[in-house]
């Protein structure tokens, strides 16, 4: 499996819209294949900051994700909404029984 982590430090005035793409964002995203989860939260000690989690099947759909005219755009647009430049670190995983 392969998860992602990505955050943002979204400039001020500029948080519903960024908000509102990122939203949009997850939702397609979900859509696509190899998609397993994706999602996007607000980081309940500084609100500026959104902290995007994926799950994908594997590294070939992730890099047709990051191929969809729709994601980069959305990279993009969210990179202008930004403080300074978001984050994302790819991990690939395996999920551990406890």
């Amino acid at each position: 499996m392969i998860v992602v982590i990505g955050t943002v430090q979204v400039k001020d005035g500029c948080l519903p819209q960024a908000l509102a793409i990122s939203v949009e964002h997850v939702n397609r995203s979900r859509l696509e294949p190899g998609c397993v989860s994706h999602c996007v939260t607000q980081d309940a000690q500084d609100p500026m900051r959104l902290l995007f989690v994926e799950e994908w099947s594997d590294q070939a759909a992730l890099l047709q994700h990051f191929k969809v005219p729709e994601s980069r755009a959305f990279a993009k647009q969210l990179a202008g909404l930004a403080a300074q430049a978001p984050s994302m670190v790819v991990y690939n995983a395996s999920a551990v029984a406890l």
